[in-house]
């Protein structure tokens, strides 16, 4: 028998198991199908034991990448982030022990749930806690602590009680009196809008919601990972009008959208100083932040968007698309796609954003996950790129993270590869986000993941220079004195990154190239493939109607 087999022992005593077998049982018992992490002393055995019981172990190269993966196959699947960490052993603390660190009270700041069983007996009640404690509620990332010593102590098998899987999360709904005066406001409303946010994906809303917007023939604006909730060619998505139906609408109705930063806070000048809010979302304590909102619709977004359809079944209703409102927002989404087509139309070189972004657009498969990092290169990005289906779309999100785009690829390309063979996972970085986490193409290229990588490439952080510019700037002075804090190398060869470790590369300037380039990726399912697509190093956003959030004087 193999160190990690349970067997009966000849000599009469006890049979044993280690802690980290416990622990994958216990992963195991709660419906855990994938881990995600770097292995080393102490964890390497939980690993190990958790491929044994069918697993899916997926190792990275960064433990933030890890987290990153970790937290998007969360978000796909509906079993949030559950870190398990290692820590110094217990007989050592307070002695300056190898790596010690009060890692449960650190953790209990930014997780739902923090916690170090007191024994190996304990382990499985945790576990069951942590993974319920991150799917209840808002969902959120959970922390358990695993001393050192535990990892390979032996216990008396019949002294393990393994905690059955924890039920599905109760479905709660929104007061019935306060449905109805939601119905009423939008009744009512001269200029409405729906916003359809991250939770409202989460949810699994899709289908009420999409009901809901064709029977009352309501315009629509999704956040960024609320795109494709609805499909974002739906003829009520007004994202190309943002700013204007965010500025005028009277009411607006937030499905799983919180009004923070991404949605300037619900505040004038980006609002209407008396715009009536109504506030769908499973989270009590977000209900009134920054905006005291007209009604309050408490519970499962799934299960409210519902009773609020059932509302307009019973006395139906239509927004009239002649409506005032919608001719402001059509003209504005016509006006918007015009001067987008225009700069994407420019034949200069090196490309633009709009005429790299339109080319990618015309290839895309309509089932792919978009997954996209970067300043400029998401925010454009996110306005061409389409998405026709929820939960397809990842992106920075709230904290505006960078290093997050490969994690996420690869936790979309294991699910997809599972799920849905033959889906492609597009991954579009900027060149300085790709620098955050770009060895994982290893991990990328290691379980040959259906992964294309895009890395629009301007030569920096927000903008750059052209090589002549960059040689020129070096010939005075050393480049720690002279060079501009967001300049990267000139025409730096990612795409040889992908090729060191057996994938496909492409080095594109010009449209030609990158559409043949994309065809051939599109074609070639054997292997990952990035393309390295060279920009305007000045390239920039069209006009804005208003700044971003933090100014610059740069």
């Amino acid at each position: 028998m193999s160190e990690h087999t349970l067997a009966e022992p000849s000599d009469g005593s006890e049979e044993q198991v280690s802690g980290a077998k416990v622990i994958a049982q216990a992963l195991k018992t709660q419906g855990v199908e994938y881990v995600f992490g770097i292995v080393g002393i102490p964890v390497t055995e939980i690993a190990v034991a958790a491929q044994e019981l069918g697993i899916r172990y997926i190792g990275m190269r960064n433990e933030q990448a890890a987290s990153y993966a970790a937290s998007a196959i969360g978000y796909l699947t509906g079993r949030p982030l559950l870190v398990i960490a290692g820590s110094s052993e217990r007989n050592q603390e307070t002695m300056g022990a190898f790596q010690e660190f009060p890692q449960v009270e650190a953790c209990r700041l930014y997780s739902k749930f923090s916690a170090r069983p007191s024994s190996i007996e304990a382990i499985p009640s945790v576990i069951e806690k942590a993974v319920r404690s991150s799917i209840y509620g808002r969902p959120g990332a959970c922390y358990v602590d695993i001393p050192a010593d535990f990892v390979n102590l032996l216990v008396n098998v019949n002294s393990i009680k393994y905690t059955e899987c924890c039920m599905s999360p109760p479905v709660s709904m929104a007061e019935t009196a306060a449905v109805c005066e939601a119905a009423s406001f939008i009744r009512n409303a001269k200029q409405p809008l729906l916003i359809i946010g991250k939770g409202a994906a989460y949810a699994h809303a899709e289908e009420n919601i999409r009901k809901l917007v064709d029977q009352c023939k309501l315009p629509f604006l999704p956040t960024p990972m609320g795109k494709g909730v609805i499909p974002d060619n739906h003829p009520n998505c007004v994202g190309a009008a943002r700013s204007r139906a965010l500025q005028f609408a009277d009411v607006i109705v937030l499905f799983g959208a919180r009004l923070n930063w991404i949605l300037h806070f619900g505040l004038p000048p980006r609002y209407q100083p008396d715009v009536k809010f109504i506030q769908v979302d499973i989270c009590a304590e977000e209900l009134g932040n920054n905006v005291r909102p007209a009604v309050t619709l408490l519970g499962d977004i799934n299960a409210v968007s519902k009773q609020l359809l059932e509302e307009f079944y019973k006395t139906p209703w239509q927004y009239p698309p002649e409506s005032k409102w919608w001719k402001i927002l059509r003209e504005k989404m016509k006006s918007n796609e015009a001067a987008s087509k225009e700069l994407a139309s420019q034949n200069s070189l090196p490309m633009n954003y709009y005429t790299v972004f339109y080319h990618i657009q015309e290839q895309l498969p309509r089932d792919c996950f978009i997954v996209s990092e970067g300043a400029n290169t998401m925010d454009i990005g996110r306005t061409v790129l389409q998405n026709y289906l929820p939960r397809h779309r990842l992106d920075a999100g709230t904290f505006g993270t960078m290093g997050v785009g490969l994690g996420f690829a690869i936790a979309a390309a294991i699910l997809a590869k599972d799920r849905s063979p033959g889906q492609r996972v597009i991954c579009v970085e900027g060149d300085s986000a790709f620098g955050f986490s770009g060895m994982e193409v290893e991990t990328i290229c290691r379980y040959n993941l259906p992964i294309i990588l895009l890395v629009v490439n301007n030569n920096g952080i927000y903008q750059g220079f052209d090589t002549d510019t960059w040689k020129e700037m070096l010939k005075s002075q050393d480049a720690t004195t002279v060079a501009p804090p967001m300049c990267l190398l000139p025409n730096s060869h990612y795409e040889q990154v992908m090729t060191a470790f057996g994938g496909k590369g492409y080095f594109v300037q010009t449209p030609e190239e990158l559409q043949k380039s994309l065809r051939q990726t599109l074609a070639d399912t054997t292997k990952p493939s990035l393309i390295n697509i060279m920009i305007e190093p000045q390239a920039t956003r069209k006009s804005q109607d208003f700044h971003w959030l933090t100014r610059s004087s740069m």
